[in-house]
């Protein structure tokens, strides 16, 4: 639909609102960066909370930027309707759903260390993920990709993704290549009212302050924690690229550098972070459990998400004035195209984990068409499970 004859934006959600609405698409998002194609069916074909433009804004900066993508998504979403406060709801409500599952498979798994009991009873949701992301890439690709160019950015990106390029010289290169291709066209005019965003510097440095108090007492009281928080910081703003990017820094300094788990123990919450909804980092949870409990659990899950929210908080306001710039507005596409690129990647790579016999076959392909008939993802993934539970 052109922009000129959208909805216009309807009134701002209240809080609770908010939180009651993410905390119920975060108890479905499996698929890591595939939620972002239905959080966009939330906030702008849904609820219209937004306009297109101002979410695939929204989304090129979370692309950019370190942290788990589908989280900060969740995130800007918030700030967009509901300033600080909102993000940090929409942040909470899209997460809580990961901490507590994860946190239960944790002391299960502590108890038991029966994880292929786990796996087997989520088996058949690993199918029905394969169908989540692969909807979610021609969902997405159906929005991002116009012409010849903008599927050949997409094309490039999915290449570099799979060949494990970084993912900071993929996103360079599809803004540069964004800005290039495109570079003879005019700039379609602006067509949406474009609201940017006030400034969030006081409301940063509030929670910069309280952020740095909670750790000086953390590192008085609990030395321990104090080291577990401070790497699941580091290891977050580092991760650009998403959640998968922080598996293999995850790996090295807790298994290699500081041997606090053994690698089948790691490996092992790996596996749990993909059966769980939401970002794979969620993995930091079963770390923090298994080595001081479920106080530790709660901190490294902290850490691992609160600089990445931090840094969104700041960064929103000047990057909503840069796409004003039809330069910058060109290298926004560009990444916007390698975001379709990286959801085919991903959603080949799932598939290649799975044994495909005819139940997880029928299971993806009933889930699959119930997603492009719009059914909605939560009854999908409830009946799915259902379904997989009976099966194997």
């Amino acid at each position: 639909m052109n922009d000129l004859h959208q909805k216009p934006v309807s009134p701002p959600p209240t809080l609770p609102r908010l939180f009651a609405v993410f905390l119920r698409l975060g108890a479905t998002a499996f698929g890591g960066p595939a939620m972002i194609a239905y959080i966009r069916e939330l906030a702008v074909e849904r609820e219209h909370w937004l306009h297109k433009q101002t979410f695939q804004e929204g989304v090129a900066l979370c692309q950019t930027i370190p942290g788990a993508t589908a989280m900060q998504v969740a995130a800007y979403v918030g700030l967009r309707v509901r300033g600080v406060r909102g993000a940090i709801t929409g942040y909470l409500g899209f997460g809580l759903p990961a901490f507590f599952l994860m946190t239960a498979l944790s002391a299960f798994y502590s108890r038991t260390h029966s994880l292929p009991a786990v796996i087997a009873a989520f088996s058949g949701l690993q199918a029905i993920i394969v169908a989540i992301v692969a909807n979610a890439a021609i969902s997405f690709g159906k929005t991002a990709l116009s012409g010849w160019k903008t599927w050949s950015i997409a094309l490039a990106a999915a290449g570099l993704f799979w060949l494990a390029a970084h993912p900071a010289l993929i996103l360079f290169l599809a803004a540069l290549l964004g800005m290039t291709l495109n570079s003879g066209q005019p700039t379609a005019p602006q067509t949406e009212p474009r609201t940017p965003l006030p400034s969030t510097a006081r409301a940063l440095l509030f929670l910069l302050a309280a952020t740095t108090a909670g750790f000086a007492l953390l590192a008085f009281f609990r030395h321990d924690l104090a080291q577990l928080a401070l790497l699941m910081a580091r290891v977050d703003l580092m991760a650009f690229g998403g959640g998968f990017a922080s598996v293999p820094l995850l790996f090295h300094e807790i298994v290699v550098t500081r041997a606090w788990l053994n690698a089948p123990t790691f490996l092992d919450g790996i596996a749990l972070g993909q059966l769980t909804p939401g970002p794979i980092v969620i993995t930091a949870t079963f770390v923090g459990y298994l080595l001081h409990g479920l106080f530790g659990a709660f901190i490294a899950t902290v850490a691992m998400f609160l600089p990445s929210l931090l840094l969104l908080i700041g960064a929103a306001p000047y990057f909503a004035r840069l796409c004003a710039s039809p330069l910058f507005k060109r290298g926004v596409d560009g990444v916007l195209c390698s975001f379709v690129g990286l959801l085919c990647t991903v959603t080949i790579r799932l598939a290649l984990h799975i044994h495909w016999d005819w139940p997880h076959l029928l299971l993806a392909a009933v889930a699959f068409a119930a997603l492009l008939k719009k059914i909605d993802l939560l009854w999908v993934v409830l009946a799915g499970a259902t379904a997989a539970m009976l099966l194997f």
